[in-house]
């Protein structure tokens, strides 16, 4: 019997729906070489934590309070963490957690970073700042994960129009398309390139 090589590992953190949870599980269900082995969530009621299930991927639920303490850090590195991805994840973490897994945690956020990013931006805040502003155009910004809110290294972003009557609904459905189209896929280089890390962020 002939040996494979280990998949890399990818733990998912989301406080919502999951839609690009949805999207990450689809794309490694079945891959050679990657899988999602845990979702991780801190509200009991997010759907994110159903779509796992859909798919048999373990859920952990938790409270501040397990974060705080460490707990959540020890439970994350049972599964041997290539990458952890922040799909729609509202807290920060702390920075023990950020520091135990160096240039493995990414986040997804719906603007370009530096614009419109920090506590509180997330959602529909971000669109409608991004339209209060009367921008021409927004988009998504993939980065790596410090101990502040929205300012780790940059990885990938892509734009997109804002056009003068969109709404938050309207942008929000603009943007979430791009997420869909491209975390999978930067997701996916970051653990087959072995470049793992923030030095040399895509344009």
């Amino acid at each position: 019997m002939g040996t494979s090589a280990k998949k890399k590992n990818i733990v998912i953190f989301a406080s919502g729906s999951g839609s690009n949870a949805q999207r990450l599980l689809e794309q490694f269900e079945d891959h050679a070489h990657i899988e999602v082995v845990a979702l991780f969530s801190n509200n009991p009621e997010a759907f994110a934590l159903q779509r796992a299930q859909n798919f048999g991927v373990p859920t952990v639920i938790f409270d501040r309070a397990s974060l705080k303490a460490g707990d959540v850090q020890a439970q994350v590195q049972a599964y041997e963490p290539d990458l952890i991805v922040l799909a729609g994840f509202l807290w920060l973490l702390p920075a023990a957690f950020v520091q135990a897994f160096p240039n493995k945690i990414i986040n997804i956020h719906p603007s370009l970073l530096p614009k419109f990013g920090g506590k509180g931006m997330h959602g529909q805040h971000v669109h409608q700042a991004v339209i209060d502003a009367r921008e021409a155009q927004t988009g998504i910004t993939i980065h790596y994960v410090n101990e502040h809110y929205d300012e780790g290294a940059p990885i990938y972003q892509e734009f997109c129009a804002v056009h003068p009557d969109d709404t938050c609904e309207t942008l929000a459905a603009r943007v979430l398309t791009l997420e869909h189209r491209h975390l999978p896929r930067v997701v996916e280089e970051l653990l087959t390139s072995g470049k793992n890390s923030p030095e040399t962020p895509a344009a």
